[in-house]
């Protein structure tokens, strides 16, 4: 892949790059419609693909902020045309790489050393590469290590990226105002501590130290000695990323072991630590053929208020339906329902999130679920069009929902994903003694 020697950093060559996609896909919109008015015809695929590629090479030679929310888009598989969806998954961890010398200049201003000086050996080329930062190899007293540096400027243009990238988001995932201001508000705290490397750090070692029993999950050992703000070091860990691991066609029983630490390794931090690994793409997690779940990246952290966390999980509870007076007290305690709500809106509120509360809750009301079964994610993708056309929501002067739901429930829905990517059967009884508490 071919590697980047430069990335724009002040506000006026990011925005240039946004402007000039925008042309590009206003010159792609021209040709979609002239082939339509001579006769032509006109997929709508293609223009998606034509348009998705400019605006991934765009984000992707920026990196950072709007890189980051493009490849969170991409997690949630009913929101995006497929050709969106494939293009921003790359984000996960197959970004251009930034080439050596900027990563020599990193380690420069932060250690006054070089790479090499630091470690018996450094690769120059990047392992992989993500939205914020790229890994490289190292070796240091025959211990293999990953060392995670951040790109150039990221954590100086998350506000005035997200800014610029406001009206693709909010065009892409069709939100209104009110829904796409609490959106991006939630985003940039979220990302202003993904740039904080020191706080990752910190986090990681808490996390990793307390979930070390899981079984048949590990995590890497951290080296404070090399990391600071903008560098992170790791030891190496074994196994492949989602997609390349089922090319190896695991058996069921391993699927259903790994996917079953992956959901061990979630409940235990939701229900015992009420903070959680908030970023569940097949990035973050290295899969191996004996069963084993590698866990890395512990950037995004969503912090659960107790208020919150109860009135949340109270809510999901299988037979909380049948009581009407606390089933309106939890929408209203959680911001689904408002106070100066007409009785229509009332009424057609209370019943579109009645179906996502089913949907998000169905999981938890067996002692075992089927994560291969195609008909519930079927569902979940009918009910993610239907919400799509409702003017109701689109009109809705205020977003609807707590803010702390926007990171909640993008980590169960993309940890369902997960686990329906992986076809496997999960043991989910501890998570309905643990929470389930109406």
């Amino acid at each position: 892949m071919k590697e980047q020697s430069k990335i724009p950093t002040t506000k006026v060559e990011r925005a240039s790059k946004f402007m000039k996609a925008g042309v590009k896909v206003g010159g792609n919109y021209i040709k979609h419609y002239a082939k339509r008015v001579i006769g032509n015809d006109a997929d709508r695929s293609e223009l998606n693909e034509d348009n998705a590629k400019v605006i991934y090479g765009s984000l992707s030679e920026l990196k950072g902020s709007a890189l980051k929310v493009a490849q969170m888009m991409a997690m949630d598989k009913n929101l995006l045309p497929t050709a969106y969806q494939n293009q921003f998954a790359m984000a996960q961890y197959s970004a251009p790489p930034l080439s050596y010398p900027l990563v020599v200049k990193t380690f420069r201003k932060f250690f006054k050393k070089t790479p090499s000086q630091l470690f018996d050996s450094f690769s120059q080329s990047a392992i992989n590469a993500a939205s914020i930062g790229q890994v490289h190899e190292a070796f240091l007293n025959e211990k293999r290590l990953a060392v995670k540096i951040q790109y150039p400027g990221v954590a100086d243009s998350v506000t005035s990226d997200l800014k610029i990238a406001r009206p693709l988001a909010a065009k892409l995932l069709n939100m209104s105002d009110a829904e796409i201001s609490q959106y991006m508000s939630e985003v940039e705290e979220k990302l202003l501590e993904e740039t904080d490397y020191v706080l990752e750090l910190k986090r990681s070692q808490e996390i990793t130290s307390a979930c070390a029993h899981i079984e048949n999950t590990h995590f890497p050992t951290y080296h404070p000695q090399f990391s600071c703000e903008r560098v992170l070091t790791m030891d190496w860990m074994p196994g492949d990323h989602l997609k390349e691991f089922l090319q190896k066609q695991p058996s069921q029983e391993v699927r259903n072991k790994i996917g079953q630490a992956l959901w061990d390794f979630y409940d235990y931090q939701i229900h015992s630590m009420q903070q959680v690994h908030a970023d569940p793409h097949p990035g973050n997690f290295l899969l191996q053929m004996d069963g084993t779940l590698g866990v890395i990246d512990f950037g995004c952290v969503k912090v659960i208020p107790p208020k919150f966390y109860h009135a949340y999980f109270s809510l999901l509870a299988k037979d909380l339906i049948k009581d009407s007076k606390r089933y309106e007290e939890l929408l209203y305690e959680l911001e689904f329902l408002l106070h100066d709500d007409t009785e229509e809106e009332k009424l057609f509120f209370s019943k579109i999130f009645e179906e996502m509360i089913d949907l998000l809750g169905r999981p938890f009301h067996y002692d075992e679920f089927d994560f291969a079964d195609e008909s519930y994610f079927m569902q979940i993708y009918e009910l993610g069009e239907k919400i799509k056309t409702m003017k109701e929501l689109r009109k809705s002067r205020t977003a609807r929902g707590s803010r702390h739901g926007l990171y909640i429930n993008r980590t169960y829905f993309g940890l369902y994903n997960l686990l329906h990517d992986l076809g496997a059967k999960i043991n989910t009884k501890t998570l309905s003694k643990l929470a389930l508490i109406a």
